[in-house]
């Protein structure tokens, strides 16, 4: 039998490589694996054969166990009526259930028409929807309806945190570029690299979700940005731009986001998507916001004057600043906030200068191409520069709740998904919030040996402020230096041969030589 008659068909090309595995990709999950049997193996099943256990239901389980250890944690406070400040004993304290009597939500008034809101309008949409509900709800059953407010508003942000953690696994599963404006991205870079499932493993289990989760309705904001990367991914900028502005009108830092999306549409030459995307928002915050600017102006105002008005808060960089130096002038908050303007405009002067410029005239001795799928892979990715700025704008501002970390957390894990140097923020936060609340307790308490003392507080504000700025430092090093990028330096997903072109005449290849 020719021997041409015994070849098998050839097997069909895959251009799906496997998901990227932590444990091969990430030094301390590496480390981590060895404690469970060590990291991926070249002889496992990748994807495994037992399918029900997949990387979304696996890191969506983790999320809700910890989801339930922060409801747990917040529950000694849901009964209100704290006695002897347990609020800060138990560290259990949540804005939700004390504004339920604060935005007098307890006597069924409606936000910004009965009472004035300090949140953006969708945020005091959400906290009035809620609230009529739970007022209703124990006017009905003749009891206080503080507890159904907060558990209400706890399983609504649980299930934001959810689609939040599901976005964020579908961009990282997806893991096109993030940063390519227009409807026809350039193809070498669509879909150019292994997928990262796991990386939303980072959102769920952040060890700061345990206590911060429902301090405040930020999980709201955060469900409602994370499809604005997933539809600018996507090439999709109008429906970018409406989630964008639906999470502009739930909480302001979302509006940083422009800036770094018009910058790296100005370096792609196509400004054309990210002006669609602005405008966008902008048409969407305004329909959503000028109903409630005409019916009730003094209410809707209420937010901006608050921030503008507001002192140095607690934990602050300023804070930490007036503390060690005893400089005066930084009780004054309209110095402050002078002081506060000036750095961070000149602080996103210089992140638009290395949107723009970083990677334009490579050195391959120095960048290393290798693994990048052409020269404008070396641009900046949209999270890295959006990460960048939100954390400026907390590093420099005169406010910085507990719970604004929540904002950066899944931006970090789009910017820079390592494990190694996240844990070490995540510690600094978790150190920040036990001693926030000791502070809290020996201002608050006013007996001697209570709460902490305020060189212990002064210490544990810093080092959330240095681990912060460090991975600022981080970041800003992997945009000049794509090859230590996670998601850059990825090997390419393998690209189908183009078939080679046959003799003229020829029907057949001729048969292999007998070996």
């Amino acid at each position: 039998m020719p021997p041409s008659s015994m070849e098998q068909p050839a097997e069909p090309f895959k251009a799906e490589q496997p998901p990227a595995a932590p444990t091969l990709t990430d030094r301390l999950a590496r480390f981590a694996s060895g404690f469970i049997g060590g990291p991926l193996g070249d002889h496992a099943v990748d994807p495994p054969r037992r399918r029900y256990w997949t990387p979304i239901r696996v890191i969506l389980f983790t999320g809700l166990v910890a989801f339930a250890i922060n409801w747990l944690q917040k529950y000694p406070c849901s009964a209100g009526g704290w006695v002897d400040w347990q609020q800060y004993t138990n560290a259990c304290y949540t804005d939700i259930r004390a504004l339920w009597g604060v935005e007098k939500l307890n006597e069924g008034a409606v936000p910004y028409r009965d009472h004035p809101v300090e949140y953006p309008v969708l945020t005091g949409w959400f906290m009035g929807i809620l609230g009529q509900i739970a007022y209703r709800i124990g006017s009905v059953a003749g009891t206080d309806g503080g507890p159904i407010f907060y558990h209400l508003n706890a399983i609504v942000l649980f299930i934001c945190g959810a689609a939040a953690i599901a976005i964020l696994h579908r961009i990282r599963e997806d893991n096109r570029r993030t940063d390519l404006p227009g409807p026809s991205p350039d193809p070498a870079l669509v879909h150019s690299r292994p997928s990262r499932p796991w990386d939303a493993m980072m959102l769920a289990a952040a060890p700061v979700m345990l206590v911060t989760a429902t301090v405040n309705w930020d999980l709201f904001a955060i469900a409602l940005s994370m499809p604005f990367f997933l539809y600018w991914q996507r090439s999709r900028p109008i429906m970018a731009g409406l989630f964008l502005g639906l999470a502009v009108a739930a909480k302001f830092y979302a509006l940083l986001f422009i800036g770094p999306l018009l910058i790296l549409a100005l370096r792609q030459r196509k400004l054309l998507p990210a002006l669609q995307s602005t405008a966008t928002a902008a048409l969407v915050w305004a329909a959503i916001n000028a109903p409630v600017a005409y019916l009730w102006p003094e209410s809707w105002m209420r937010f901006f004057e608050l921030n503008s008005e507001r002192p140095v808060d607690w934990g602050t960089g300023w804070y930490v600043v007036r503390g060690l130096t005893g400089w005066e002038r930084l009780w004054d908050s309209e110095f402050v906030n002078d002081l506060y303007l000036v750095l961070f405009a000149l602080s996103c002067i210089g992140i638009a200068a290395l949107g723009y410029f970083a990677g334009r005239r490579p050195s391959i001795g120095a960048f290393g191409l290798r693994g990048l799928a052409s020269p404008d892979d070396l641009a900046p990715r949209l999270a890295q520069l959006c990460f960048l700025v939100v954390a400026a704008f907390l590093l420099f501002g005169k406010v910085w709740s507990q719970q604004y970390v929540l904002w950066l957390i899944p931006l970090a894990v789009l910017a820079r998904p390592k494990w190694g140097w996240f844990l070490v923020w995540q510690a600094a936060e978790l150190f920040y919030f036990i001693s926030f609340y000791g502070k809290m307790l020996q201002v608050s308490a006013e007996e001697e040996g209570r709460g902490i003392a305020e060189g212990l507080f002064l210490a544990a504000a810093a080092s959330r402020w240095i681990a912060v700025a460090i991975m600022c430092a981080l970041v800003v090093q992997e945009i000049l230096i794509p090859r230590l990028d996670a998601v850059r330096s990825l090997p390419l997903r393998p690209k189908p041969a183009a078939p080679t072109p046959l003799p003229r005449g020829a029907s057949d290849p001729a048969p292999a030589a007998t070996p």
